[in-house]
């Protein structure tokens, strides 16, 4: 667990599904991540990185165990042979200079801003700067000190919440928070109590205020579109 750059050999893995699966993991530990898979010829791997870390030239400091490989600063392509997997991640792992701080991750706070000045206009003018991604990150937006009211769990497999919560000038919004909402909740008990975690889910709460970063995106609806707010993170 100790590795900074993590290599993972899955030699029955399909090699087209290498890149989407190092994603994933790259997303889960946040780390610069290597899959690999076995082929016909040797090994084949791809790699997903992270801002902090330059693929590419990490990958050509050790050169000499691939038989070929490319790339840029957050993808890349190798092939080696399967008696080098161990030596690859041993040795990227040799030259990695990553420190704890750089494999923290970066959040983009671009704008404290409160949640009543999210509209209809303000998400045309977000538009505008699309599509999001490398390079050009989805601005997050922070809002602090924000009132909770009610709180649900959705859909099949409970993994959304939907919350109420109050903006700055006491209007009520909508707020989703995507994944397990287990370690929020765990979170929002060890900080509020467990009680005032279950009167949420009542909707019967005064007592729960957190500081949010969140990202406004359009809901529609059989018809209906409104404004709703998309969690990122929570304190």
């Amino acid at each position: 667990g100790k590795d900074r750059v993590l290599v993972v050999y899955l030699p029955d893995c399909h090699e087209s599904l290498a890149g989407i699966i190092a994603g994933r993991v790259r997303e889960k530990y946040y780390k610069p991540v290597f899959v690999l898979t076995k082929g016909e010829e040797g090994v084949k791997g791809s790699g997903r990185s992270i801002e902090t870390y330059h693929m590419f030239e990490e990958m050509t400091k050790v050169k000499q165990l691939f038989t070929k490989y490319g790339g840029h600063k957050m993808a890349a392509g190798l092939s080696l042979e399967e008696k080098d997997v161990e030596n690859f991640r041993r040795e990227i792992n040799a030259v990695c200079t990553l420190t704890e701080s750089e494999l923290e991750e970066r959040v983009h706070i671009d704008v404290p801003m409160p949640v009543s000045h999210v509209s209809m206009d303000f998400m045309r003018e977000l538009e505008l700067l699309e599509p999001f991604g490398n390079g050009n990150p989805k601005p997050v937006f922070a809002q602090k000190d924000m009132a909770f009211l009610s709180a649900r769990i959705l859909g099949k497999n409970g993994n959304a919440v939907r919350f109420t919560v109050l903006d700055d000038c006491g209007k009520r919004w909508e707020m989703m928070a995507f994944g397990d909402p287990a370690p929020l909740n765990a979170y929002m008990a060890a900080r509020f109590g467990q009680e005032a975690v279950d009167r949420l889910y009542l909707g019967k709460t005064q007592d729960i205020r957190m500081s949010v970063t969140y990202y406004p995106s359009l809901n529609t609806y059989q018809g209906n579109t409104k404004l709703q707010l998309v969690m990122q993170q929570y304190q």
